[in-house]
């Protein structure tokens, strides 16, 4: 089936009792059992919720992946996956990736002992360098948050597997619509469903796909033990969300588009990061990696930082805002707001300045986000 059938379809007809169309939730902490040692599939909702099941069988089949474990956000999937490692174990990961996960892998390698190292991933050369012995993971995220930077799956999952190691793909900016990194040899897939899975800005969770069964095994034991498992109405939300998960995608991507190559004109614009456009430096990967360039853009404005504040307070329709991926548009400051727990000589290394500024595109009307992006840059020139 297509995706958009897979979207609709998947996780549903579990209402055996009334023949539900919508997936019940089934809003319960525990289950009785129907003899001692005998269930109906589940015990207690930590280990296993039938909404939350429903929610991850709907996740692994857009992702074509074994199985999915769903959790209650998105840094407890990063969570979730790092706890397959020990002590010692070593993870090479991209050097301009999520705040919040370079702040967790740093948090790692303080009180657990997991060597991290932080690469530039589109120079295969210097991957290869930093593979070492104790190398067990490979941390990819493309396109990279906030930069938009691609790398190759296929060959950063070659040299994973050559080092007898995994390759950890952050799927989150593009979604299943627009990028399968199983495709391309990864291993394992993190999202965060607060983002475009749910799509709605009412709702965070976090999901593990994994593509090989046993893998899957001990994501879900892991979650189960940790205590990190979704909750079943954020489950029942983002399941809801997932049914619209491909038009909105679309729409998301052409209005993203619209706003790329208005800004890309602007006099005021310094630098436009968005593989959509040709004179990306990462097009033509994007176009071989990808079906899609998603509704994520981010600029680098020319001035000083009051020139950036005055564009980040002079929108009305893009909200300065966290996050990402929901139905309105948000505008955001990096180095302030979602990155600014990572390392500032990392940030500064990765080209993250004072003057980038993040946009998620929403699925209004692109001519009226671009007039609010306009009258913002005017108003900033005026000053």
């Amino acid at each position: 089936m297509k995706l958009s059938t897979i979207a609709v379809h998947t996780g549903v007809n579990k209402d055996s009792a009334y023949n539900s169309v919508i997936t019940p939730i089934y809003q319960t902490s525990t289950f009785r059992f129907e003899d001692i040692g005998t269930t109906k599939g589940f015990d207690y909702t930590r280990s296993g919720n039938p909404t939350r099941r429903a929610l991850e069988e709907s996740i692994a089949a857009l992702e074509g992946g074994a199985d999915a474990s769903v959790v209650a956000t998105g840094m407890g999937a990063v969570t979730t996956a790092l706890t397959l490692f020990k002590t010692g174990d070593h993870i090479v990961c991209t050097d301009d990736c999520y705040g919040g996960t370079e702040r967790l892998l740093r948090t790692y390698a303080e009180h657990f002992g997991i060597l991290v190292t932080h690469v530039n991933m589109r120079d295969l050369d210097a991957v290869r360098a930093a593979v070492t012995p104790a190398t067990r993971a490979l941390w990819i995220e493309t396109p990279s948050n906030p930069l938009l930077n691609v790398v190759d799956i296929r060959a950063l999952s070659d040299i994973a597997h050559e080092a007898n190691a995994m390759s950890i793909v952050d799927n989150t900016f593009l979604s299943p619509v627009n990028q399968r990194p199983f495709e391309f040899g990864a291993d394992l897939i993190i999202h965060s469903t607060t983002k475009y899975l749910n799509g709605h800005s009412d709702v965070v969770g976090g999901a593990v796909v994994s593509r090989m069964p046993e893998t899957a095994e001990k994501i879900k034991y892991l979650s189960n033990a940790i205590g990190i498992t979704a909750a079943p109405f954020d489950c029942w939300l983002t399941l809801r969300g997932i049914k619209t998960l491909v038009p909105r995608m679309r729409e998301h991507e052409a209005n993203a588009h619209k706003v790329a190559l208005y800004l890309d004109a602007h006099p005021l614009v310094g630098k436009v990061f968005y593989p959509g456009l040709p004179a990306h430096p990462d097009h033509a990967l994007a176009s071989r990696q990808q079906t899609g360039f998603g509704g994520m853009v981010s600029f680098e404005l020319k001035g000083d930082r009051d020139a950036v504040n005055r564009v980040l307070m002079g929108t009305k329709l893009f909200a300065l805002a966290e996050s990402l991926g929901g139905i309105e548009s948000l505008i955001e400051h990096p180095a302030s707001m979602s990155h600014a727990s990572m390392d500032p000589a990392l940030r500064e290394k990765v080209g993250l300045n004072e003057r980038v500024i993040r946009l998620s595109i929403g699925i209004e009307d692109a001519d009226d986000l671009i007039a609010d992006l306009d009258a913002a840059l005017a108003a900033a020139a005026k000053q």
